[in-house]
């Protein structure tokens, strides 16, 4: 089990947090399943998936990560240990979206692919 901090993702990482109250949450549940198929999608656009739960252990990018880290990460952006929530962080730390119901990863993707930086990132790639 490790610690998660936000701010060491920043300028090299956009984040996805997804805040349920359990794994067992069927809006939690329904957001997994359209984030499922994504992953190339999300390795393309230096995307980390957090999965912050109230009730079970929380997750970065696959790896466990403390209570105290996800409670940090709920202090930080207000959401209630009983709330669902999807917050993008980009790169350079801010919050571009922020969603009470599930989003499709395409609606994300669309977002961070609009992004001036992302804009950059795929004119360098293009460029190699």
């Amino acid at each position: 089990m490790s610690s998660f901090n936000l701010s060491s993702q920043k300028w090299k990482n956009r984040v996805l947090l997804v805040f349920a109250p359990s794994v067992d949450n069927p809006i939690y549940q329904q957001q997994m399943q359209l984030l499922q198929k994504h992953n190339s999608g999300f390795a393309d656009r230096d995307l980390v998936l957090v999965q912050v739960l109230a009730t079970n252990e929380s997750y970065a990018n696959r790896q466990l990560i403390d209570e105290s880290s996800a409670a940090k990460l709920r202090d930080r952006f207000g959401v209630d240990k009983e709330n669902f929530r999807v917050i993008l962080v980009g790169k350079d730390g801010g919050v571009k979206r922020s969603d009470a119901t599930p989003v499709q990863a395409t609606a994300i993707f669309e977002e961070i692919d609009a992004m001036p930086m992302r804009q950059q990132e795929m004119q360098e790639r293009r460029r190699k």
